[in-house]
């Protein structure tokens, strides 16, 4: 049985590494794809075509639609889609290399030994932990997972999962920097992130039952015998590349919002002090910004009171699209709706409490 098991392991490697999977030389490839000099990988025989079509077919599409539409409307989209897709990338590539370093550097028993044995104690201390501990949204799903897996109370990891993107060095900078002049929102932003934090830690305690959570096996940190600097590359293209993705398409559906959304329909909702909080914080979980770009977006929307505008700031991080798509499928779907539906309804009142005392 070992040696089954034996063979497994090493038949990959043996595939890609050693001896000749086709026989002859290797140089054989798949129906319609060459090799990639150096690589090993395979392209596309008609790649080049791909290519120009990839970079010229957006451009006509845009040129399309700009005729189609009035001219300073289209110049209106295009700066507020730059604009936050500028000021927002370097944060999204500092919290991105932050984050791959700790992943590549830290070992996950560290936060073991830095949490209380109590798990009551230990969930505002790992919720803490995220105001000096960076990591995008994206990485939180997965290294919550692998703390549940060396021994941390579920309660105390999923406390860290949603404090770490919201609270984070990067994050607060951010939203220092999209609300010049207002330090009062980013105090609001991290007493409403950590309290909806420690309170969904505390809700998982009382309430929270095993059977709900079915954790993967994922893996998360170094791996022994690679090199932390491959692991530190790969985990920070892999992020930077997934969460610019969101970035950009939040940066386009915010420009779309101010310019084609009429001021009669923002109106409805931003006289209302209610509807304009619930708007925002369905506006939050739809868009999936990056949290180290959010604010930018929320800033834009300056239609909007400072407390809804908090609210999409403080949902956005802990419960979005693909973050329920991840929770689901790192740790089961009935886990996934149950944590996800409280989460967004215990971060709007938070949202809404703390943004009544300090805005």
């Amino acid at each position: 049985m070992r040696a089954v098991e034996d063979a497994h392991i090493t038949a990959p490697e043996e595939r890609t590494h050693g001896g000749d999977p086709h026989g002859e030389g290797g140089a054989r490839t798949s129906a319609g794809e060459v090799p990639e000099a150096g690589s090993g990988r395979a392209l596309p025989r008609n790649w080049p075509l791909l290519l120009v079509g990839a970079a010229v077919l957006p451009g006509a599409v845009l040129v399309l639609v700009g005729r189609s539409l009035d001219e300073p409307a289209v110049q209106a989209w295009r700066t507020v889609c730059l604009a936050v897709t500028v000021q927002a990338l370097p944060f999204l590539l500092l919290g991105t290399a932050l984050s791959g370093a700790i992943n590549a550097f830290v070992p996950a028993s560290v936060f073991k030994r830095l949490l209380p044995k109590r798990a009551a104690f230990a969930v505002p201390v790992a919720g803490a932990a995220g105001v000096v501990l960076p990591g995008c949204e994206c990485a939180s799903v997965p290294v919550a997972n692998s703390l549940i897996g060396r021994g941390v109370d579920p309660a105390a990891a999923f406390a860290f999962l949603l404090s770490a993107p919201a609270v984070n060095p990067v994050v607060l900078t951010a939203t220092a920097i999209a609300f010049p002049g207002s330090p009062e929102m980013v105090l609001a932003r991290l007493v409403a992130s950590l309290v909806t934090a420690a309170v969904m830690g505390w809700l998982w305690l009382w309430r929270g039952r095993e059977e709900w959570l079915k954790p993967a096996v994922r893996h998360t940190g170094h791996r022994p015998g690679q090199s932390r600097w491959t692991e530190f590359r790969h985990g920070f293209q892999h992020d930077f590349l997934h969460a610019g993705g969101f970035l950009v398409v939040g940066a386009m559906a915010a420009a779309t919002f101010n310019v084609a959304v009429p001021r009669s329909v923002v109106d409805t909702f931003s006289d209302s002090p209610w509807l304009s909080v619930l708007f925002l914080a369905v506006l939050a979980i739809v868009l999936a910004v990056c949290s180290e770009a959010d604010a930018f977006v929320a800033a834009s929307l300056s239609g909007f009171s400072p407390t809804a505008r908090l609210t999409f700031m403080v949902v956005g991080p802990m419960v979005d699209l693909k973050l329920i798509a991840l929770q689901a499928g790192t740790f089961g779907r009935a886990f996934a709706v149950r944590f996800s539906s409280a989460t967004a309804v215990v971060a709007v009142v938070c949202s809404v409490i703390v943004g009544g005392v300090l805005l």
